[in-house]
């Protein structure tokens, strides 16, 4: 899993697109350790704070370019495969802004964030704040 993950680091694919493919997600997913991961290394990376509150309706909003949408939309498919089947049209979406080389490693990248979401949800890795005790009292 680590050097999966290093050949995404090296992938050459723009690190924006990568963050918001991995946040986005981990939001399907429900990984709240990994939302919190690659949303402070989007941050890091550049990326604006509008852009991901706004990532959910990615759909919807306009912030987001042809290859990110493409590249969401196609992170979508695969993350929800039982579901969707992966769809000509999200493929063929992907193919009018990526290279053949590029959709491989985006979607290696997408198979890679699934796992680690599995992985952690699985392994119960807990949200920062559960350690810091950030994290509201909610016990009724």
């Amino acid at each position: 899993m680590l050097a999966l993950e290093q050949a995404t680091v090296d992938s050459g694919l723009d690190k924006t697109v990568i963050e918001l493919i991995k946040t986005h997600v981990s939001q399907i997913n429900g990984c709240a350790f990994c939302i919190h991961m690659h949303t402070t290394d989007a941050l890091k990376a550049g990326e604006t704070p509008l852009r991901l509150t706004m990532l959910p309706a990615w759909r919807e909003s306009s912030l987001y370019s042809d290859r990110e949408r493409a590249a969401l939309g196609w992170a979508e498919a695969l993350t929800r495969v039982a579901d969707t089947h992966a769809p000509d049209a999200d493929w063929e979406a992907l193919k009018a802004v990526f290279d053949e080389t590029e959709i491989a490693k985006l979607t290696f990248a997408i198979g890679a964030i699934n796992v680690w979401n599995r992985l952690a949800i699985g392994f119960r890795f807990a949200h920062p704040a559960d350690h810091t005790g950030d994290a509201p009292n909610v016990a009724a």
